[in-house]
């Protein structure tokens, strides 16, 4: 079994990972129960553990909320719910839940307590978890095996990795498989089939109303888009106070109307941002999801360092940063700054779709223009 007595695996390039745990990877938990951003920063390292050993059976406690997003998932084989809007009553169905599974190797990837409670459920000899500077909340005390301490700071992506190359598992090639499904392609090409020209996603609002950009500026930037990049605006997210409010304001400020997307579900989220030309998306879980698709995103970032949370090793020339002062070489870190997204234009953004346009416009997406209407018939 990896991790027990086996040789150091090789990673692409040449360099060795060599195990820190040993542990089989037959039947493996992973314990993240955050947002959907964090979930897509998890798939990586559920696709690096079956790529390594096939065999692995991996089930995932996570909330309903992003559960919608990998259920289906071909890596994902188990998912075990826990909502958190059921208060003491999430904990007692997670064990019961937990309860009935045995596993070889747990990860717990976050660092808070309620993290380390659902830990603390499962059945396995070996769980790990961050080292005791990282973890909060006394997470440290529910884990047997920490990964060591990192000294400075590093994007929440290559955090999670830290977890494969204790057990010996290399993560590259970084990998998402997020979709579409087979089966979601259908509603894909309905969906496209009602637009005349290509598609740019706008992510209206977030979850903190502190990474949000005003709507009234989207609005300038909707008539923009389709006036000036020939590009239908739509409007996606969920449907929460902000961003029902969000939608109302662009809406009565365009001249060109957006289409609007909002509440389709992640699921029919993925298939619209799959087959977009363009997303534009502050710092919130549809940006990450972009990033996986290997759709080109602008990126509005101001409250969270970008350095940490921003686009994966890609669309960094697309990213606006209004976290830092000008000029600042900023360390990576937890600091979140307030009151930034202001510093953001609606020339900042237009200038970052002008790169678009130089740098990207080609690349093709999963809807090209052979697949739109012909316009001449509308």
């Amino acid at each position: 079994m990896p991790g027990e007595g086996s040789p150091p695996e090789r990673a692409r390039g040449g360099s060795v990972v060599s195990p820190l745990v040993g542990a089989s990877l037959d039947r493996v938990g992973i314990v993240m129960m955050s947002a959907v951003g964090d979930a897509v920063h998890v798939l990586p390292v559920v696709n690096a553990i079956k790529r390594h050993h096939p065999p692995a059976h991996i089930t995932w406690v996570l909330q309903p909320g992003p559960a919608t997003l990998v259920r289906g998932h071909p890596n994902v084989d188990d998912i075990v719910l826990f909502n958190r809007a059921a208060g003491k009553r999430a904990f007692a169905e997670a064990h019961r839940a937990l309860a009935r599974r045995r596993f070889d190797v747990v990860l717990d990837l976050q660092v808070y307590f309620k993290a380390g409670i659902v830990t603390s459920f499962t059945r396995a000899p070996v769980k790990v978890g961050f080292d005791r500077a990282r973890a909060r909340d006394f997470n440290w005390l529910f884990t047997t095996h920490k990964i060591p301490p990192h000294s400075g700071g590093q994007h929440v992506q290559d955090q999670y990795f830290e977890f494969l190359t204790a057990l010996g598992v290399p993560h590259e090639p970084v990998e998402w498989h997020l979709g579409p499904w087979p089966h979601e392609r259908a509603w894909q090409r309905e969906f496209y089939s009602a637009q005349d020209r290509r598609v740019a996603a706008i992510v209206v609002a977030t979850s903190k109303p502190q990474k949000d950009w005003p709507p009234d500026r989207w609005a300038e930037v909707c008539d923009a888009l389709y006036a000036d990049f020939d590009l239908q605006p739509v409007l996606v997210g969920g449907r929460s106070a902000r961003e029902v409010h969000a939608e109302r304001v662009i809406m009565e400020r365009t001249r060109h109307k957006p289409v609007t997307a909002l509440g389709s579900g992640l699921r029919k989220l993925v298939a619209i941002l799959d087959g977009a030309a363009l997303v534009l998306s502050p710092d919130t879980g549809p940006l990450h999801m972009s990033v996986a698709l290997d759709r080109p995103v602008v990126s509005l970032i101001g409250y969270s360092n970008p350095k940490r949370v921003g686009p994966y090793r890609k669309f960094h020339d697309l990213m606006i940063d209004a976290y830092g002062e000008p000029g600042e070489d900023y360390p990576i870190s937890m600091e979140n700054r307030r009151d930034r997204m202001e510093r953001i234009s609606v020339r900042d953004v237009l200038e970052k779709v002008e790169v678009w346009r130089e740098r990207y416009s080609d690349q093709r997406s999963a809807i090209s223009d052979q697949d739109l209407p012909d316009r001449s018939d509308r």
